[in-house]
């Protein structure tokens, strides 16, 4: 069993909201932090949130006011709340996590275990 699963894509019109889940399996979040990328057609996976264990937040420049990541300990639920969604956010959308240190986690490599990912569609 993949220790992240991604739950929540789907197919939406331009200006619409998705919310995204990650649930864990095996392990506690409060110890990890964690991350949302995506991956579109032809592209390399890119950042587009994190959050530490001290919840401290970091979004990649194209989701800063529109994109939400917040987790619950008590579920062991990761969450990205996506609002005013545009053509160019459809990709791959894939949770992830790691262990050690604080601050901004907006990068590939930082991470140790990946969920499968899960289809976000915007149209236009």
């Amino acid at each position: 069993q993949a220790p992240l699963v991604e739950s929540g894509g789907g197919s939406v019109q331009a200006g619409g909201s998705l919310r995204l889940s990650c649930a864990a399996s095996g392990y506690s979040y409060s110890s990890y932090y964690m991350g949302w990328f995506r991956q579109a057609p032809g592209k390399e996976r890119e950042a587009v949130a994190s959050i530490d264990t001290n919840g401290y937040t970091s979004y990649a420049d194209s989701v800063k006011g529109r994109f939400t990541i917040s987790n619950d300990n008590a579920k062991n639920t990761l969450y990205l709340q996506m609002n005013s969604l545009k053509p160019e956010d459809t990709a791959i959308y894939y949770c992830a996590a790691g262990i050690g240190g604080l601050g901004p986690k907006l990068r590939v490599g930082y991470y140790r275990f990946w969920g499968l990912g899960t289809q976000v569609t915007v149209s236009s």
